[in-house]
């Protein structure tokens, strides 16, 4: 039986739409098919049998990758409430056999996407068909009027199952003659294709079969086409191996336009609808009640009622058959959420769109390396999931610590299941936080990442000795050598190791050394909390700091610009850091450090900021005495000195954190600085101007605000005679200590 007469059962859905999947249904219900054909590739014929598996649940995709190239694949998801899924699980009940259509995967992955493909699928077809009928029908938004014709028609019994079909079928017809391919040439291969699969149906069951499919192909499947005609098309077409499986999907994901072609923005409202037999709206309000409750708002059964009648009042308004998802979000903004956007963007997040992840069978294919994947998530209790959330690790405990060794190694592999994000519970080095969120792209990933490895740990390992025979600079390796002492890589470490001495020991560049240290330092710390054996990496990095100590003074002194020296600037915090780290190993080594600081706070030529910068380093260690601190300042600033440098010098000093703390509480500094800069001449004024603001304008507004009024007091040797200021004065308050040491005794638990 045909919607157009004679011929196969040709069923035009909109893909993902719940009333199309209910229509369908109905019509396989009414037309008993003895086959079904579904536009889908025919490699995933063999797959369709796990559709029907007790651990196969929607959303899933149809999973196609070139077998030599993982990253190059494609996907075809499918919803609970997609028709397609629907007249699967309508055969399987029924024991009739179902098959995919569509042009094979093989040829569709076979040549890279051409950048003019690429901007049309962007851009989405040229011609819309539902704008263009909406349009007709006198409707603005083309999803509004899908809803009221198609959607909103109810889930029970109707007359004429196959009357929307054939509506829709003859609307469709008229758009192809008007608008021929709609901008979409690839369709007219697509479609020869379907009508080839078509034929060898007919062959096997007559015309007693039927086909789903998008609603824009069936006049096309319908007309008359010559099997030379369609096998034109098709010859010479590329081919290459695919190899194909199921792997989860989530609503999230069907809210991007993918796959079919026809990304829906609200797979959460489409599923409610779908679920829901009766009183659709009523049950929606009221899982957005209970939502809106969890979240701590109080919403009652009457705000329900409320909404409820809203909602229909506004659908009554507007000449809508019902109310639809626009006027129910409406309704909930006005009654429940106080007029507020802010709980209704939630209302938006979790159930319009939503957080459900699919999941299939073990019996699904997967490489090697994915099912290593799944067997250490089970056994670490590491739950995939669509709707993100944060991961707090204690790596002192042993089941932590191998969760943070499984997202280390996923990284390392490009699998970005999780992020490393700060941590509110403190920032010890045994602490971990991760932000973990499972997106269906991952299984790309981990496909392709299988040609390292069966296991992760194999796989990651040598991922990690490739990358480091391929690094072509200090820095790379460094870098790497960073990322493997966490993912626990051990034996990968002796292959990142030589190649990290061999540029070390070729790199000249001070600058890049100096870059590459302080993530050496990093990584002996984690080597440190995790157990790790980083000895060898502890050698290369006292020889990376021993050749820093030499070269560091020469080349700060030859010749810098500005951005040379703010370059250095940086790279003498990080050794600075790094040797405070490394100075646990090596007792010399802080020394030789702060004996290098002292050449750069002295030396003729080297640029203002980096004395400075060198100068406050000494300070805060407490290996320059205050009186010290003054000369080296009152050299720094003196008239012989050029603004510009002068100004360079403070910025370098009492630039970054607790610089403006100490000019509060160290005075002589401040007098120093206020004296300079009354004697600066006018015109070098308006130079180094931007360089003081800059370095006044990052301290925290009630420091700022302390240093103006200690100018505007005359502070340092200009100061009027009189008493300090409250907190300021040059020796010891008793009373005032004794409060603080009381309070003190208290914290550290001294009697």
């Amino acid at each position: 039986m045909s919607p157009a007469g004679a011929g196969p059962l040709l069923l035009g859905v909109r893909h993902h739409g719940p009333g199309s999947a209910r229509a369908v249904r109905a019509a396989l219900d009414h037309a008993q098919p003895r086959a079904v054909l579904i536009e889908g590739p025919p490699e995933g014929d063999a797959l369709l049998a796990l559709a029907a598996e007790p651990g196969m649940r929607p959303p899933v995709a149809l999973l196609a990758h070139a077998a030599d190239d993982p990253g190059r694949a494609a996907f075809w998801p499918l919803a609970g409430f997609s028709p397609e899924w629907a007249a699967i699980r309508w055969a399987q009940a029924g024991d009739v056999p179902v098959r995919f259509v569509d042009l094979p995967a093989a040829h569709t992955l076979a040549e890279p996407q051409t950048e003019e493909e690429a901007e049309s699928r962007a851009a989405g077809l040229p011609v819309d068909p539902l704008a263009v009928l909406a349009e007709t029908a006198g409707y603005e938004d083309p999803e509004q009027w899908w809803e009221d014709v198609v959607e909103h028609r109810g889930g029970g019994p109707v007359r004429d199952p196959l009357a929307a079909f054939r509506a829709l079928e003859e609307a469709m017809g008229a758009l192809r003659e008007a608008y021929g391919d709609g901008g979409r040439p690839r369709d007219l291969v697509r479609e020869a294709h379907m009508r080839q699969r078509m034929r060898a149906a007919r062959r096997e069951f007559g015309d007693d079969y039927a086909v789903v499919c998008g609603a824009w192909h069936v006049p096309a499947l319908r007309a008359k086409a010559t099997v030379a005609a369609d096998r034109a098309l098709l010859t010479g077409l590329p081919r290459t191996k695919v190899e194909t499986t199921w792997v989860p999907w989530t609503h999230r994901r069907l809210a991007r336009a993918g796959g079919y072609g026809a990304g829906v923005t609200s797979p959460g409202w489409y599923a409610h609808l779908f679920a829901s037999r009766d009183r659709p709206v009523e049950r929606w309000l009221t899982k957005v009640a209970g939502l809106l409750r969890e979240e701590g708002r109080q919403v009652s059964p009457s705000h329900v009622i409320e909404a409820v009648r809203l909602a229909e009042t506004l659908a009554v308004v507007r000449g809508r058959p019902v109310p639809g998802l626009g006027e129910t979000l409406e309704a909930v903004r006005a009654v429940m959420c106080d007029g507020s956007d802010v709980p209704l963007a939630l209302v938006e997040d979790r159930l319009v769109v939503g957080d459900v992840l699919g999941e299939v069978p073990d019996a699904a294919p997967a490489v090697p390396l994915q099912r290593d994947l799944t067997r250490r998530q089970r056994s670490l209790r590491l739950k995939a999931e669509a709707r993100e959330r944060e991961l707090e690790l204690d790596l002192r405990k042993d089941t932590d610590a191998a969760k943070s060794l499984l997202l280390h190694r996923l990284r390392m592999l490009g699998v970005d299941w999780g992020v490393p994000t700060a941590s509110r519970a403190g920032t010890g080095t045994f602490r971990e936080t991760w932000r973990l969120r499972w997106e269906p792209e991952l299984s790309v990933r981990v496909a392709e990442a299988g040609i390292w490895g069966t296991t992760v740990l194999g796989a990651a390992t040598a991922k990690a000795e490739a990358e480091a025979a391929g690094a072509g600079e200090l820095g790379e390796v460094t870098a790497l050598a960073e990322r493997c002492l966490p993912a626990g890589l051990s034996q990968a470490l002796p292959a990142v190791l030589r190649a990290l001495a061999d540029l070390a020991a070729l790199d000249t560049d001070v600058a890049r050394l100096a870059e590459a240290l302080p993530a050496l330092a990093r990584s002996l710390r984690y080597g440190d909390v995790r157990g790790t054996d980083s000895a060898a990496l502890g050698t290369v990095a006292a020889g990376l700091a021993e050749r820093i100590c030499v070269a560091l003074p020469s080349a700060c002194a030859a010749g810098l610009d500005t951005d040379g020296a703010a370059e250095l600037r940086g790279h003498l915090d990080g050794v600075h850091g790094a040797v405070a780290l490394l100075a646990d190993a090596d007792d010399g080594l802080r020394a030789r450090w702060a004996s290098v600081l002292r050449k750069l706070s002295e030396r003729d030529g080297v640029p203002g900021l980096i004395r400075g910068r060198a100068t406050r380093l000494l300070l805060d260690e407490g290996r320059l005495p205050p009186e010290e601190t003054a000369r080296l300042m009152g050299l720094a600033l003196s008239p012989a000195a050029s603004p510009a440098d002068a100004a360079g010098w403070i910025e370098g000093f009492a630039g970054g954190p607790g610089g403006g703390t100490l000019l509060v509480h160290d005075e002589r500094l401040l007098g120093l600085i206020d004296g300079w800069l009354v004697s600066v001449p006018e015109g070098a004024f308006i130079d180094v101007l931007p360089l003081l603001r800059r370095t006044f304008g990052a301290y925290e507004p009630g420091v700022r605000r302390t240093l103006g009024e200690l100018a505007r007091r005359a502070p340092g040797p200009r100061r009027a005679p009189g008493p300090a200021p409250e907190g300021f004065a040059p020796t010891l308050d008793p009373s005032r200590a004794s409060a603080a040491a009381a309070v003190a005794r208290l914290l550290l638990g001294v009697p």
